[in-house]
């Protein structure tokens, strides 16, 4: 098959759908692949480096005029005009998003979003949710350390004994683990909450105090078991102790990180105006929600603001601010799917009857085939 990777034109988009050691692999699998020139030079790849592994260098056009098309982000207008009817397109192409994939459908695509696979140990290695939210748990301690005014660990010098950071983590999912355990490397003490009680042996692992709000109704804890690795939405019974649990913590915290999300639906609140409020002058906040609105009402997404003398940092892209890793493992993650699309003769193959490529499936045949309610 001819194998395109375009260069990533949306807005702060720094990451790339293939690295030479993917690329590498797909040429020995008998591929051609054409790299739009320029498209790994964000995340520090040369266009040297992709033909020095037999890579064919192109425009934008020859990339994405390709059999099969790997993108970071859902492509614009401008960029599918350029596709060819027929043409198999891989990449986040955000699911829940109705009108693209009308658009893709109307050209004729073939498109597989991967957030849709289904969280199960055989998707793992395509788990483009997971291998990104690591990168933004990270990230978000390091710009928590950058904004923050004093030290994360305690120091004892000679002038005296500092403090360690009190960072509260809130939502223990991948990024919120991984929050954990660089917050813990960087010598911060850590308290994280969680709607799923499941998660509290892993935060406590971790090296955090797992903040307890108890269920008082079989409802509760029926929500709060999640569904496919996500959390539902919790009655407004818990969340109003939730609240008050999080408005004590986040009072005496130095540092809160909020990572709260439910696909295709608005982002929860969880850090209320009057809890910022009452927080300590110089504090910071990292919403990693800010792209779904926030977890935070006084969130500005791509923005730091200063709200009641706290930092709010509400960047909706941190894979991004990491993009050499962040396009490595991502590589990978689609480097996996691609087994699953493509026979032993290197041909596309649309096999439904397999749940990971019948849950990625968005649109074929013109038609749009995931019904988003």
């Amino acid at each position: 098959m001819h194998i395109g990777v375009p260069l990533e034109t949306a807005s702060g988009e720094t990451r790339v759908a293939a690295t030479p050691e993917t690329v590498k692999k797909l040429i020995s699998q008998g591929h051609q692949v054409t790299v739009q020139s320029g498209a790994g030079v964000n995340a520090s790849i040369p266009d040297s480096a992709y033909a020095a592994v037999g890579a064919t260098l192109g425009t934008a056009a020859e990339a994405l005029g390709a059999d099969l098309v790997l993108k970071v982000v859902a492509p614009s207008e401008a960029e599918l005009a350029q596709m060819k009817p027929g043409a198999v397109l891989v990449g986040m192409l955000n699911p829940f998003n109705d009108e693209n994939n009308a658009r893709m459908a109307e050209r004729g695509i073939t498109a597989f979003a991967l957030e849709a696979a289904p969280r199960t140990s055989r998707a793992q290695s395509l788990d483009v949710l997971s291998s990104q939210a690591n990168i933004a748990g990270y990230k978000a301690v390091m710009l928590a350390a950058n904004h923050y005014p004093r030290f994360m660990p305690m120091l004892m010098t000679a002038a005296g004994t500092v403090k360690a950071a009190r960072v509260l983590i809130l939502g223990a999912g991948v990024a919120g683990l991984q929050a954990i355990a660089t917050a813990k490397r960087l010598g911060a003490v850590i308290e994280a909450s969680d709607v799923r009680p499941a998660v509290k042996e892993q935060v406590e692992s971790l090296g955090a105090k797992f903040v307890d709000v108890p269920y008082e109704t079989d409802e509760e804890r029926e929500c709060a078991e999640g569904v496919g690795g996500y959390a539902r939405p919790m009655p407004e019974s818990w969340m109003k102790r939730q609240a008050q649990a999080v408005h004590e913590r986040a009072k005496q915290a130095d540092i809160v990180i909020t990572t709260a999300l439910i696909p295709g639906r608005k982002a929860p609140t969880l850090l209320h105006e009057a809890t910022v409020q009452e927080m300590k002058p110089g504090s910071v906040v990292i919403d990693l929600a800010a792209a779904q609105g926030g977890n935070c009402p006084l969130t500005e997404a791509d923005q730091v603001v200063v709200k009641h003398g706290v930092t709010i940092v509400g960047y909706t892209n941190l894979p991004a601010l990491v993009p050499a890793d962040a396009s490595a493992l991502y590589a990978r993650n689609l480097l996996d799917f691609l087994k699953l699309v493509i026979d032993k003769e290197g041909r596309f193959q649309l096999n439904l009857e397999d749940d990971i490529v019948a849950a990625c499936l968005m649109c074929e045949g013109g038609k749009v085939v995931r019904k988003n309610g």
